[in-house]
């Protein structure tokens, strides 16, 4: 009985904050049916590769689809919703489940993919913001260029994408923390590339080094996401930078 009690220790056991669980992984957001939920199906897996590669994240590739109603909503710090046309809100319990999301720690970027800043997903989004955060004052301000968010870890000053029509980011801040953040660039249409290694869309107007630049930006969303201000003062970043024979202006 004791051997057989002493040999029980001895077996290997499962640890709970090591393996696939512990990973990071996009949950990409669902609203609606059909295929205007995910405009850029490429798009998460390519810029996961491109944080596992640059950063010491250990980063999932496949993105979880989630809604806001599922208990899968809460597994991920990171939603990523999409859009290039309307879409319809959220239930009473879904804008509640959205809230408490971001409330609590939650942080989730909107990628518009529409080309445009004032089409009917921008809408869509203004609309949806004000129902989960209603308040006298607007739910989305314009992210200033010395955010943390352009500095987590490259050090950037605007959010490019697929296109460069907004010259800034929008977001939602709540307690001073940036809680979610809105760009109509269409960041994932830069990233979205097929399995033979060609991207999707060409980026407009600044060719591939805009599109690096939406790389640079996808990988300092996540790392804000992960980190807030933990490193607002960002001094190390060039000397990163140089050690990987990567600039700042570049």
């Amino acid at each position: 009985m004791l051997a057989a009690a002493l040999a029980s220790l001895a077996l290997p056991r499962l640890a709970g904050a090591i393996g696939a669980g512990s990973k990071f992984r996009f949950g990409q957001l669902q609203l609606g049916s059909g295929s205007a939920w995910n405009p850029r199906p490429r798009a998460l897996a390519r810029i996961a590769w491109e944080i596992a590669k640059r950063t010491s994240i250990d980063v999932e590739l496949e993105p979880s689809v989630v809604t806001l109603t599922s208990e899968a909503l809460f597994e991920t710090p990171f939603l990523y919703l999409a859009g290039d046309r309307a879409i319809e809100l959220p239930s009473a319990a879904g804008i509640e489940a959205l809230r408490r999301f971001l409330t609590f720690g939650g942080f989730m970027l909107i990628d518009s993919a529409e080309g445009s800043t004032d089409g009917a997903f921008d809408g869509s989004v203004r609309k949806l913001l004000s129902a989960v955060f209603p308040s006298p004052a607007k739910s989305l301000e314009i992210i200033p260029a010395d955010h943390v968010v352009y500095k987590s870890f490259y050090l950037l000053d605007k959010p490019v994408g697929r296109l460069a029509i907004a010259p800034a980011m929008e977001g939602v801040i709540r307690d001073g923390r940036l809680v979610c953040c809105y760009v109509p660039n269409d960041l994932g249409g830069a990233w979205a590339r097929d399995d033979f290694g060609n991207y999707d869309f060409p980026c407009e107007p600044g060719g591939e080094k805009q599109r690096e630049l939406s790389f640079r930006m996808g990988v300092n969303l996540v790392m804000y996401a992960l980190c807030l201000d933990y490193k607002s003062d960002q001094v190390h970043v060039p000397f990163i930078m140089k050690r990987r024979r990567w600039k700042p202006d570049e």
